[in-house]
């Protein structure tokens, strides 16, 4: 059984394998090795050395194949999401045949593309045409029946391809061979059946020998579609290429959709009339087209979390983009050639700077949270206790989890922390460090952290003695003269032991701190304020063993568990 192609390879032929000789076209491959289950491919291409029939039929690795600049067949591929996919729209490839029957081609033999269950039929015939003329002439067909040509729900192999990179046609896209992992042909009700590569090369054969390309069909298609075919630069194309790189690889983790979403944007305003066809994208358009691609992107639904919003923020990038000196390509008033780099650099580094949509969700709920303390105390009536204070805040239309985050903001003891520490320093640099400090330099407020009242607790921050002992407090311990001789002998001592102290400060102040801290934490724990609370228990999950035991510290097993305290 003889395949009926006149195109020939230049590289190890096997020509027993009838299957391989289907795809003669080998430069510019492409190669992944095998994905873990559930992952896609990791795609790269070779361009030193074509793919060899050997190293098709050992199969350690997945392969794909471009076009040449003639072609005996074509390809469209559905995705899974795809709305033309028989799970969304069931008629939807009966519609697409209807489209395509003008041109000849009315047989065709239909396999999945890989575990994905994204599909891909083909089109073989017998007679080679020119894979340029055949993109843009299926594409138009497909366009003008309302089908939508794009990545993720129909694309077209051999693809159109608008533009030439100085002077000299870029690569048509890459696909992936067939009858690889995943890949079984289908019957007439998209079932899978049992198939090998003699079972695809039949199907194929029969195909063939019922499409009859109509050469004159497609002439008058290519007259009739108004396309520019527009030629770019080296600088263009290495743009267009790395922003693919990294809008293709979509999301991979959490916090990228920022990013994301500007490249898109980028993309989809400056070069999507040339990549898709059609008019330059503004307003409605580009936004509709921003949210289709992104929508699209692997990892969308896992790590995108402004899925709900996404039309808005897709609303904003437009807009910006728009208001920017970036300009469609090709636009002869916008003088690409000399403004591309700096271009390029400026949209990139306002990404770069573009704050974080969880930077402008925390400065917005600080936002409220300072305008709700300034009417309460412009209403005098702001209250003193850290609960009642946390309640009159919730009136606002606070969340209770951004006030915890933001308590810096309202908390009445961290607010007095932060007095107190700054009058430390201040102090610190007017006076010599006093050696009876136990914590600091700061003496332990007479009320705890929370709202109920404790025992008074005081210890003296005072320098050096005898100049500032209270006398009548010595004398009603019963201090009698004899001790407050011997006080006054250790002046000496005790100033000898400052200029010692004065070398220790450093080692002195680090130790300081970490009782400091230990004593805040523990006060935290036994107030009863659960802010405080939940976060004297966080910290205690994280130095065990550290703060004295106490009934709180019982709901330590709960917070490993992921369950609340309050």
């Amino acid at each position: 059984m003889q395949v009926k192609n006149t195109l020939a390879f230049q590289g190890v032929h096997e020509p027993s394998n009838e299957f391989i000789a289907l795809f003669p076209h080998r430069f510019d491959y492409i190669y992944a090795e095998h994905p873990k289950p559930g992952e896609s491919p990791d795609w790269l291409t070779e361009s030193r050395h074509p793919l060899s029939d050997r190293l098709i039929q050992q199969g350690s690795y997945l392969y794909g194949v471009r076009f040449s600049s003639q072609t005996c067949y074509c390809l469209l591929d559905i995705d899974a999401g795809s709305i033309y996919h028989p799970n969304f729209d069931r008629f939807a490839i009966a519609r697409i045949l209807a489209a395509l029957e003008p041109l000849g081609l009315s047989r065709y033999l239909t396999c999945t593309s890989s575990y994905s269950g994204g599909l891909h039929l083909y089109f073989p015939f017998e007679k080679p045409h020119s894979s340029w003329q055949l993109a843009i002439g299926i594409t138009t067909l497909l366009e003008n029946a309302g089908f939508k040509v794009a990545p993720g729900q129909l694309e077209v192999f051999p693809n159109p391809k608008p533009y030439s990179i100085e002077g000299k046609s870029n690569l048509f896209n890459a696909h992936r061979l067939p009858m690889q992992t995943g890949s079984y042909l289908l019957n007439e009700a998209l079932e899978p059946i049992w198939s090998n590569q003699q079972t695809f090369v039949h199907q194929w054969l029969h195909a063939q020998s019922q499409n009859d390309l109509h050469a004159e069909t497609l002439k008058q298609i290519l007259r009739q579609a108004k396309r520019r075919h527009l030629r770019i630069s080296g600088k263009a194309d290495k743009f267009i290429n790395d922003l693919n790189a990294e809008i293709e690889l979509g999301w991979t983790d959490y916090g990228q959709t920022n990013r994301l979403l500007g490249r898109i944007t980028m993309r989809s305003y400056i070069f999507s009339h040339m990549l898709s066809g059609g008019e330059p994208l503004t307003g409605e358009r580009l936004v509709e087209e921003i949210v289709r691609v992104a929508r699209s992107l692997p990892g969308y639904q896992e790590w995108c979390r402004h899925q709900h919003e996404i039309e808005h923020r897709a609303e904003e990038w437009a807009r910006c983009i728009e208001n920017s000196h970036y300009f469609h390509y090709g636009d002869p008033s916008g003088k690409f050639k000399a403004k591309v780099q700096e271009q390029q650099s400026s949209l990139h580094e306002a990404i770069e700077q573009a704050p974080t949509w969880n930077q402008q969700q925390s400065d917005a709920a600080r936002d409220r949270i300072r305008n709700a303390i300034a009417d309460l105390l412009e209403k005098n009536s702001l209250p003193a206790k850290a609960t009642a204070r946390f309640r009159s805040l919730l009136s606002y239309g606070i969340g209770g989890a951004s006030l915890y985050r933001h308590r810096d903001l309202w908390h009445p003891s961290i607010l007095q922390e932060t007095q107190d520490s700054a009058n430390e320093k201040e102090s610190n640099c007017q006076s010599s460090p006093s050696l009876l400090s136990t914590a600091g330099g700061n003496s332990i407020t007479d009320n705890a952290f929370g709202d109920r009242a404790v025992s008074n607790f005081v210890l003296t921050g005072s320098n050096l003695f005898p100049t500032h002992l209270n006398l009548d407090f010595l004398a009603s311990t019963q201090f009698d003269q004899q001790a407050l001789f011997t006080l006054e002998v250790q002046q000496s001592v005790c100033q000898e032991a400052v200029k010692i102290a004065q070398q220790q400060r450093q080692r002195i102040k680090a130790e300081a701190i970490d009782r400091k801290q230990i004593t805040r934490m523990q006060q935290f724990l036994v107030s009863d304020d659960p802010v405080l609370v939940a976060e004297a228990l966080a910290w205690a999950q994280i130095n065990s063993g550290v703060l004295d035991d106490s009934p709180q510290l019982s709901f330590l097993p709960l917070l490993a568990e992921g369950r609340s305290y309050l």
